[in-house]
């Protein structure tokens, strides 16, 4: 019962959210009540909401300050130097313009943290997209899949759950992992290529002005838009920019180390980053104010979403949709289970959140693995084989934000990028078996 009723939540939400029938927030928040009552478990509900808010708001916090940081980052002019070198290679070529962004996405995507590659992505490429009347949704999908590759780093959050709930050094499940990760960027490169052939096939290469002028009315001004590298050069601060460098390379080499918790880091580095570069308080209130349109619609939905898995975990619901998966498995299948495992983290991935399946379900799965002569490592480097198609979750805050800042509906993403995402996924597979790093049978 309780795995039928998980099951049709998912569901429910999925379809009132693809068909924009209702908002991601609001869907977050009353699809799982509406399930949990007709359920029975109403004398619990509101411990449930309150379990899963607390479990998130560390991540909420993270992504605040995080989004405050990166804005005053870019906002000081650290990031165009990179973004300058970019745009003069992709000039206006559409196929140039999308490769330079997934190129751009990879780079960005090595500090672990999506929510800073997809606000420097975007604020650097969106008015190339716009100025060319290109797709912002070939932006979009390029970047969350060269983020869904380079996450795969045990900073980045997937490898270091996988390690933890099998109880393996992370270094083993991801050195061996890189010869797969280049083929999955190989694959996100020609992705990029085929995709902007097609835009340069419907638009022609556009000749633009030399020294950036055209940028200047190229964004909307809605308030909601991070600043350009040809914004108001009063906020920039070129003097500085060896000082915000050194900050930022400290601060994610902290990061790295775990010196303090990622949500802390994030404070002290944004409280930092705005006394250096914004002494005057007056100014400093505007930076925030600049920013505080994106927090708060990112912040919300993370909320949101800390209701939907604190209800979906709370009731059991995940545990049972777990339980039948492996239920319906044929033992012949046992020692195939590390690519069935890559192949279901896919939907596994994007029906529930990254705890959820590796704390949930992964330990389940290794345990019957090992039964087949399958090892704990081999089977973490499978699980991590449906990242890419994770990140298109509506359960995952950051691709709000990325949805939010290139003004594209969540819905017409999904859509666009997840038989992208599919395949990534399966070159990150074909890429384990072909370099061993799981069996295909014993």
């Amino acid at each position: 019962m309780l795995s039928i009723l998980g099951f049709g939540m998912v569901i429910t939400f999925m379809y009132l959210i693809m068909s924009k029938r209702l908002s991601p927030l609001v869907a977050l928040i009353t699809i799982p009540i509406i399930f949990a009552l007709f359920g029975g478990f109403g004398a619990d509900i509101d411990e449930m909401m309150l379990e899963g808010i607390k479990k998130i708001a560390p991540t909420g916090v993270m992504l605040m300050f995080a989004i405050l940081y990166f804005g005053v980052m870019i906002d000081a002019g650290l990031f165009d130097p990179l973004v300058r070198i970019i745009l003069r290679f992709v000039k206006g070529d559409p196929m140039k313009i999308v490769l330079g962004t997934a190129i751009l996405a990879m780079l960005i995507s090595l500090d672990g943290d999506g929510s800073t590659t997809y606000m420097i992505t975007v604020s650097a490429m969106l008015p190339l997209y716009q100025r060319l009347g290109m797709s912002a949704l070939n932006m979009t999908c390029v970047t969350i899949l060269a983020g869904g590759v380079m996450n795969l780093t045990p900073w980045g959050g997937p490898t270091a759950r996988a390690a933890t709930a099998l109880h393996v050094d992370p270094a083993d499940v991801f050195v061996p992992l890189i010869p797969s990760m280049v083929i999955a960027c190989a694959g996100v490169l020609l992705l990029a290529w085929y995709l902007g052939m097609k835009e340069r096939r419907r638009l022609g290469v556009v000749s633009l002005p030399e020294g950036g002028s055209w940028m200047d009315n190229s964004v909307s001004d809605d308030g909601n838009a991070l600043p350009t590298v040809e914004d108001a050069e009063d906020i920039k601060r070129p003097r500085l920019l060896w000082v915000n460098l050194v900050l930022t390379l400290a601060l994610m080499t902290a990061l790295i180390m775990g010196v303090l918790p990622m949500p802390v880091l994030f404070m002290v580095g944004f409280a930092m980053a705005l006394v250096i570069n914004y002494p005057n308080l007056a100014e400093q209130r505007r930076r925030v104010v600049n920013h505080a349109g994106n927090v708060l619609s990112v912040v919300a939905l993370i909320f949101a979403a800390g209701i939907f898995t604190g209800i979906l975990n709370n009731t059991g619901m995940v545990e049972a949709m777990s339980h039948s998966f492996l239920a319906i498995i044929p033992d012949s299948w046992g020692p195939y289970l590390a690519v069935i495992t890559a192949i279901a983290s896919m939907p596994f991935t994007f029906f529930m959140s990254n705890d959820a399946f590796y704390f949930g379900v992964l330990p389940i799965l290794s345990e019957a693995a090992g039964n087949y002569g399958i090892t704990p490592v081999e089977m973490a480097r499978a699980s991590l084989a449906g990242q890419p198609v994770h990140l298109l979750s509506p359960l995952v805050p950051s691709t709000y934000l990325l949805v939010g800042l290139a003004k594209v509906e969540f819905a017409d993403h999904q859509k666009f990028t997840l038989k992208w995402a599919i395949a990534i996924s399966m070159l990150l597979m074909l890429g384990g078996l072909l370099f061993g790093l799981y069996p295909l049978a014993s």
